[in-house]
């Protein structure tokens, strides 16, 4: 079994490797194909990539190339975690959409969008080459805005899921206030990417007993610091909202709190250093403690789950995944990308059935899935008016003083990405 890495010189990777090498009874690989093309980065990561696999007794190889046609030729599967100008076009998402009072973020509001316009065209491209080479391969989008990025694969038809670790983190952290293993923890995992609540925590599976109501009253302040939200929120609401709602929650606070403080994007910037100069150190063979810092907790279980769930004959499994639509939220066109649990199998993601959602919920999510539809044609058709049009119909902006300075201040930090601006 092949598996490709488009972004195989993200920091990301040592995460990803060392899932690869210690559940490789889940998910064996014979060769792993790095592929980027910052060929220094991909050297430094590819060489801890190879230590990690020699130290675990991974019998498979780790291949690195900046030549993509080479890297995806008779991969099963390829996971995307590329970012379209790096960190300097995050930093960017980061701060200009503070100017008008906006949340600056890379995967919602208007940052959101702008990364969504630089990527939408490449993983499109992408995507059409990985088909030549394979057309059976899945692609296992891990690249944000995942819900729009995998909209473009799945209407472009592709074999796509989108993955997110939103789902896993909190199964993983309520696994242990509830001091149970984590595959006893079923989530009722429901909304976009990005936008999700949990409504309901079950023991045992889909059919379990819930405990969301035990967990809130036992362990409720603790739940609420992680998301940064007031406990008094929380217990209102009944469900735990994932931490990418403090956004919408708790908007102004947050506005006011990223204007005095650094962007994420300049920490990770020299995290990304340390963490360069840690690996090219020869004597490393584990993925350093400072890795955690830098994000994507879980990722590689996930990732390692999800391909094996994907690829392997019997794998079928339940998890949380960006999918088609199909009816299971009905006040949503079929086609929209959902996130929710599904069960995932060699042909592809199914929705579970979901319970029905309260309209404080439906009508959020109803609001942010016209915004992605706007936001794919935008990414797709360029222009102005479509970028206009998309601000304006996104919860976090909505004013239409603010869509047009944000239409100007995009498409300004955004030039050199955008073929047609």
């Amino acid at each position: 079994m092949k598996l490709a890495v488009v972004g195989g010189g993200s920091t990301y990777t040592p995460e990803l490797v060392d899932g690869f090498a210690r559940l490789r009874e889940v998910l064996p690989i014979d060769e792993l194909a790095l592929i980027d093309p910052a060929t220094e980065r991909l050297e430094l990561v590819g060489g801890l990539a190879r230590r990690i696999f020699a130290r675990q007794g991974h019998p498979g190889t780790v291949t690195t190339t900046a030549d993509l046609d080479a890297g995806v030729d008779g991969a099963d599967a390829v996971l995307l975690q590329l970012r379209v100008g790096g960190q300097a076009a995050r930093e960017q998402d980061e701060t200009w959409p503070l100017e008008c009072g906006c949340v600056g973020q890379e995967t919602t509001g208007a940052g959101g969008l702008a990364k969504a316009l630089r990527t939408v065209p490449v993983v499109l491209d992408i995507a059409e080459r990985v088909r030549r080479a394979n057309p059976g391969a899945w692609i296992i989008d891990f690249t944000n805005p995942v819900g729009i990025v995998t909209r473009a694969l799945l209407d472009a038809g592709h074999k796509a899921v989108g993955l997110c670790n939103v789902a896993i983190g909190f199964q993983r952290k309520f696994a242990a206030l509830l001091d149970v293993a984590p595959h006893e923890v079923h989530l009722e995992h429901v909304g976009l990417n990005h936008l999700t609540w949990e409504l309901g925590v079950r023991l045992g599976g889909p059919e379990g007993t819930d405990v969301l109501p035990k967990l809130l009253a036992e362990h409720g302040e603790a739940v609420a610091g992680d998301l940064r939200l007031p406990r008094a929120l929380v217990d209102r609401l009944g469900v735990v909202p994932s931490y990418y709602l403090r956004y919408y929650y708790a908007h102004d606070e947050v506005v006011s709190a990223q204007r005095g403080k650094p962007t994420r994007a300049r920490e990770v910037a020299a995290l990304e250093r340390r963490l360069l100069e840690m690996y090219a150190d020869p004597s490393l063979d584990t993925k350093p403690e400072l890795l955690a810092r830098r994000g994507g907790a879980y990722y590689s279980e996930a990732a390692v789950d999800l391909a094996a769930s994907l690829l392997r004959e019997g794998g079928s499994t339940h998890q949380a995944v960006n999918t088609l639509n199909r009816g299971t939220l009905p006040f949503l066109p079929d086609e929209a990308v959902i996130e929710t649990q599904a069960r995932i199998g060699r042909d592809g993601a199914h929705p579970l059935p979901v319970p029905a959602l309260d309209p404080q919920f439906t009508g959020l999510i109803a609001h942010v899935t016209a915004y992605e539809e706007l936001a794919l044609r935008a990414a797709l058709h360029g222009g102005r008016d479509r970028v206009f049009r998309a601000l304006l119909a996104h919860p976090l902006v909505g004013q239409f003083g603010y869509a047009e300075e944000l239409t100007d201040q995009l498409l300004a930090h955004n030039e050199e990405h955008l073929a047609w601006a």
